[in-house]
């Protein structure tokens, strides 16, 4: 193929236009670079879009609500300036259950265990305030010896210190065990146990007895912390609206975006990056390529194995990348009627996950290529408090399918109708007469995700959330810190520390690593 003449070159191009890339480029448009950022897609978002999925109706796609971008981001790139209104916000959490009323989550005390109840979430919250600055910053690099990473090493030592002796003798107990055994000894309903195991292995490969599962929640709850006062919310036009306001962001800064611009790869000339080769054979040059790619399209695609170490590639390949979460959306002709469920209750965060051994058997089964007979569900119903998402009278139901193995035995072609089936078979149990108000049904499975967002894997954190895989050892030992070893290229996906969920971090985090280098 020959080539076309090069573009201009630009100071940074940033390789995809979801939540991370965005970040990425408004962050560094604001500190005078000229950007450029290259979406495959014909609209920009990435697993962050609103998109149609039956006439009329329109869903978030793949991210499903916001809860974990902080508040302090929101705030630099002037997000609710640029279109970012809220539809929804401390979004309730309630369990439903076949044989008992709803459990409201967040109210739920009674009896002896209430002070037990109090007692936990305080000492919870005061572990993942601790922990939320290492969540919101970029992690040091192991030998470095440079004073910045010494310095972080010494904050991070001292914010610990700082939970004092009986909390972080609790944390050394607690970071390592399995959500089930901690929640076991915390409460004696199964209920309540279920519905906070559920927050710990969601979007993971992991069932409540893994061990680790107790640090996800840590995770998940320094996320909330970052956010501040608005909790789980739901953007008004679904998560597409997210990136709507960031893409505004980043343009009002003086960066640029592009769409339906697939890479095919980056260039390295001299042994540093120097920009890219779209498909199409045209070349854009650049002084620095950050990538919101996961890791394994970065490094074994785009840049390929002939130009990195051995030993690293391995690394990469390895990675455990595999998606065990799908996406469930229905068309509904009218709005579903929760047994028992208030109806004021209907735009919260609705769980299926009746009990932590309801969740371990459904995640016993994916070890096997199997669809749980009894899937673990995160469901909401976004157009209850965003009209805009459906004809009028008319709703949109959308949940997280835990655990849909990515290699689903027998097929997904072959095995999606069944799956769909099921779900719609449980949702029946809880909604009577839900089944014959839908109108359209999409069920995307981690294989769907990894097409149509362009994820190796089809996991939504890129890489899966563990301690080997985690701060400084994530992606992988080698690449942590955005910075890579092949000058002018940064990571800056959800691949990178933190992780996945649109927070916004990793992006901010590889911008500001780019600036320190003067690059």
């Amino acid at each position: 193929m020959s080539l076309r003449a090069s573009s201009n070159a630009v100071d940074c191009l940033v390789i995809g236009a979801g939540h991370n890339g965005l970040v990425c480029a408004a962050v560094l448009a604001r500190a005078g670079r000229s950007v450029l950022v290259l979406e495959a897609g014909q609209t920009i978002g990435g697993a962050s879009v609103t998109r149609e999925f039956a006439p009329g109706f329109r869903v978030s796609a793949g991210a499903h609500l916001l809860h974990s971008m902080p508040a302090t981001l929101r705030h630099e790139l002037r997000l609710e300036q640029h279109g970012l209104i809220a539809a929804a916000t401390r979004m309730p959490t309630t369990a439903l259950l076949e044989h008992a009323p709803p459990l409201a989550v967040e109210a739920w005390a009674c009896g002896v265990e209430s002070e037990a109840r109090a007692a936990f979430d305080a000492r919870m919250r005061r572990v993942a305030r601790a922990l939320a600055p290492i969540i919101e910053r970029r992690p040091p690099r192991i030998g470095s010896g440079g004073m910045r990473d010494v310095l972080e090493w010494l904050r991070s030592a001292l914010r610990l210190r700082l939970l004092g002796r009986r909390d972080l003798r609790e944390l050394l107990r607690v970071g390592g065990m399995n959500v089930y055994d901690l929640l076991e000894e915390q409460f004696e309903s199964v209920a309540l146990q279920g519905a906070l195991a559920l927050d710990a292995v969601l979007g993971s490969n992991f069932g409540p007895r893994s061990p680790g599962t107790v640090f996800t929640l840590l995770y998940r709850m320094a996320g909330q912390e970052l956010a501040l006062a608005e909790g789980t919310e739901l953007p008004r036009g679904g998560m597409g609206a997210v990136c709507a306001a960031l893409a505004a962001a980043a343009t009002a800064a003086g960066a640029a975006v592009r769409t339906g611009a697939p890479v095919a790869r980056i260039v390295i000339d001299a042994d540093r990056a120097s920009g890219v080769e779209l498909a199409d054979g045209e070349r854009i040059a650049a002084r620095t390529v950050i990538s919101s790619a996961d890791p394994k399209t970065t490094l074994l695609r785009l840049v390929g194995p002939r130009h990195l170490d051995a030993g690293f590639v391995r690394r990469v390949d390895r990675l455990r990348g595999r998606g065990l979460a799908a996406k469930l959306h229905l068309a509904l002709d009218r709005a579903p009627a929760f047994t028992g469920l208030e109806p004021g209750r209907l735009g919260s965060r609705l769980l299926i996950a009746p009990s932590m051994a309801y969740v371990e058997r459904a995640f016993d089964h994916s070890k096997y290529g199997e669809f749980a007979p009894e899937p673990v569900m995160e469901i909401t119903v976004p157009s209850a408090v965003d009209p805009t998402l459906a004809p009028q009278g008319r709703h949109v139901l959308s949940a997280v399918v835990q655990y849909a193995p990515y290699e689903l035995k027998g097929g997904w072609s072959d095995g999606r109708a069944g799956a769909i089936e099921r779900l719609l078979g449980m949702l029946e149990r809880h909604a009577p007469g839900l089944r014959d108000s839908v109108v359209g049904a999409e069920l995307l499975a981690p294989p769907d995700i990894e097409r149509e967002f362009r994820i190796d894997g089809g996991h939504w954190h890129h890489a899966e959330l563990a301690f080997d895989q985690f701060h400084l050892l994530r992606p992988v030992p080698g690449a942590s810190g955005h910075r890579l070893d092949i000058p002018g290229l940064y990571l800056c996906g959800a691949g990178c520390h933190p992780g996945g969920g649109v927070i916004g971090l990793a992006g901010r985090n590889a911008a500001r690593c780019l600036l320190e280098h003067g690059e």
